[in-house]
């Protein structure tokens, strides 16, 4: 059963707060999600998706975390419509990088040409499609980050898109990375990612096309990880696998892996999706 009509049913539309499970009618899949509000006196600005829906008679696993700066008018807009974007361009099933590429684009498009107010901030996404719980596609935009367990060893599927890592198509593009004593990188002194989607002001010098990554779910597979940087802030890949590699259930489990970023005193807002296979 075709359902698009249905993805209203994804989009909250609010900030993510708390934490929830669900899992597949038709694998072994299960996913927890746990979302703590940071330090910083802004309100919450992470946004997520979990979520099995059925589409063409395949199943498929929706998950995704969006880290929100200067408000959370972008991550609430990508909650409601990037990964229906996707889903709805037609090369999807013949073609999924493409189709994840051009959706981002599209998306970032509509964000820019939306509104003024909506463009002004901006957001890092990381998006993981599960196909009929054998086939991953993993896309991302920023520095939230993707992990797979294979026989307990920790892959890295996104790439952290960092000022200092772009510095040549940031300078090509008329902007500049300025290192301050004490500080990260950041774009034109400003922007901590080089990749975003909306941020108006800075979009001439930030790219918003992801980095793209597929990956086969096999009897080795044991779980994914998908997390913003208030978790890798303060945790390696590994450490965060060797945590809930043995919880059972993916609740708990990224619920542990929240507590321990606080425990490690992570300051910024920390949102946190397993996936169990």
């Amino acid at each position: 059963m075709d359902n698009l009509c249905c993805f209203g049913s994804l989009a909250g539309g609010r900030a993510s707060h708390g934490s929830g499970k669900g899992r597949s009618h038709h694998s072994t899949a299960k996913y927890g999600f746990s979302l703590v509000k940071g330090k910083a006196s802004h309100p919450m600005e992470d946004y997520h998706v979990a979520k099995f829906v059925q589409m063409q008679r395949h199943e498929l696993g929706l998950f995704a975390i969006y880290d929100g700066h200067l408000g959370d008018t972008v991550p609430a807009y990508l909650q409601k419509h990037l990964l229906p974007n996707i889903l709805k361009e037609n090369e999807f099933w013949t073609d999924p990088n493409r189709a994840i590429l051009k959706a981002y684009e599209r998306t970032d498009q509509a964000i820019l040409s939306h509104n003024p107010d909506l463009g002004r901030g901006g957001s890092t996404a990381v998006t993981a499609i599960l196909i009929d719980g054998q086939k991953l596609w993993v896309a991302n935009v920023g520095d939230s980050r993707a992990v797979l367990s294979r026989r307990g060893q920790a892959i890295q599927l996104s790439v952290d898109h960092e000022p200092n890592k772009e510095r040549g198509s940031i300078e090509n593009r008329g902007g500049f990375v300025s290192n301050m004593p004490g500080d990260v990188a950041r774009v034109n002194g400003q922007l901590a990612v080089s990749r975003a989607f909306g941020d108006k002001n800075l979009k001439s010098h930030l790219r918003s096309d992801p980095d793209v990554r597929s990956a086969e779910i096999d009897r080795d597979t044991e779980l994914l990880i998908l997390a913003s940087d208030g978790l890798w802030k303060v945790m390696s890949n590994q450490d965060a696998v060797d945590i809930v590699k043995n919880i059972k259930d993916p609740q708990k489990a990224a619920k542990q892996l929240a507590m321990e970023a606080l425990n490690l005193e992570s300051k910024d807002d920390i949102s946190c999706i397993v996936v169990k296979f």
